[in-house]
């Protein structure tokens, strides 16, 4: 099984709706500069996609390809960067382990021993 590949056989990149549910309402609202507003930016999913595309598959984020859709490496590695200056990935982290919690599947803060299956 390569670094890309999962038990499932499915690519572990695309952000799955429950996920983008969850993610969308943390991202920064960027506003587009009435004057001189430049380049449409890319949409947020599609570079969230290329930077789990980057992040599963180990690339140089300079080795995105462009043909996937998902925008440059560096655009995804800007975005990346600029969720987490905003808080972003620490209030997914903490919105998940609540969910885990609240399910009854994380106990603890120490894994792995206290971390349990939950069904789905």
């Amino acid at each position: 099984m390569g670094p890309a590949e999962t038990r499932g056989g499915s690519e572990p990149w695309p952000a799955e709706d429950a996920l983008w549910e969850r993610i969308e309402p943390l991202l920064p609202v960027v506003e587009r500069r009435f004057r001189y507003p430049g380049r449409r930016r890319i949409d947020d999913r599609r570079v969230l996609c290329g930077t789990l595309f980057v992040l599963c598959t180990g690339i140089p984020w300079r080795h995105l390809p462009q043909e996937l859709g998902f925008g440059s490496g560096m655009t995804c590695w800007r975005r990346l960067r600029d969720g987490n200056e905003a808080g972003v990935w620490q209030r997914l982290h903490e919105l998940l382990l609540g969910e885990l919690r609240a399910a009854g599947c994380w106990t603890s803060p120490r894994p792995p021993s206290t971390l349990r299956t939950c069904a789905r």
